[in-house]
């Protein structure tokens, strides 16, 4: 057979994929993640008793927004690393403006408070285990973006999975936030982006071996 016979054959009621195709998979993967995201927060620690009174509270909804803030960039980010030839453009900008923020309320925290108040701002009284926390409860939906981003065309892998692990620790320290009663910005700099850093990093790691075509 000829080359070009063959290409014509391959050719035959190909069809461009579906637009968006990359974004509804990946939605996909975050409502199945989140629920049982919601499921370990609820069975394993439980939601504050005060939250109905946090929710008037504009550190609470700083600490809960500014990973929702994330995990939107990171969404728009992967699913564009998962689409070849696919720039990623401000989506980056949109995951560093939201950290960017909470570094400079805890710097002005830091700095206004008192040299003997500086410390307990830091590592409130659950630092031991926030990050690893957060971590947990982000890792349904970290798993189910990866199995979504398996089954499209990532060339860029690492970066892929270290977007998907922003959108998982983004979503997974927004629904640890419903359980933790620190309210510092000190705290939620080092501890909660420390956190959110964790599936960042996995993801990276094993993008290239799992996202491999």
């Amino acid at each position: 057979m000829k080359t070009d016979d063959l290409v014509a054959m391959l050719a035959t009621g190909a069809a461009p994929a579906p637009r968006r195709a990359a974004g509804r998979r990946l939605a996909l993967a975050v409502l199945a993640g989140v629920p049982l995201s919601f499921a370990i927060l609820l069975t394993e620690y439980g939601v504050r008793r005060d939250l109905v009174q946090a929710m008037f509270w504009p550190m609470f909804w700083v600490k809960v927004l500014f990973p929702l803030c994330i995990a939107a960039a990171a969404f728009v980010a992967v699913q564009r690393l998962a689409r070849p030839g696919v720039p990623v453009r401000r989506a980056w900008i949109g995951i560093a403006v939201p950290l960017l923020v909470v570094w400079v309320l805890a710097a002005m925290s830091w700095f206004n408070a008192p040299p003997e108040e500086r410390m307990p701002l830091l590592m409130g009284e659950s630092w031991r285990i926030c990050a690893v926390s957060i971590g947990l409860m982000a890792l349904p939906v970290f798993a189910a973006a990866l199995v979504a981003l398996k089954g499209l065309a990532p060339t860029r892998p690492a970066l892929a999975g270290a977007a998907a692990g922003g959108l998982a620790g983004g979503v997974g320290a927004a629904v640890y936030a419903l359980h933790c009663m620190e309210l510092t910005a000190p705290f939620l700099a080092v501890w909660y982006v420390s956190g959110i850093a964790v599936p960042v990093v996995l993801g990276a790691v094993l993008g290239p071996r799992l996202l491999r075509w």
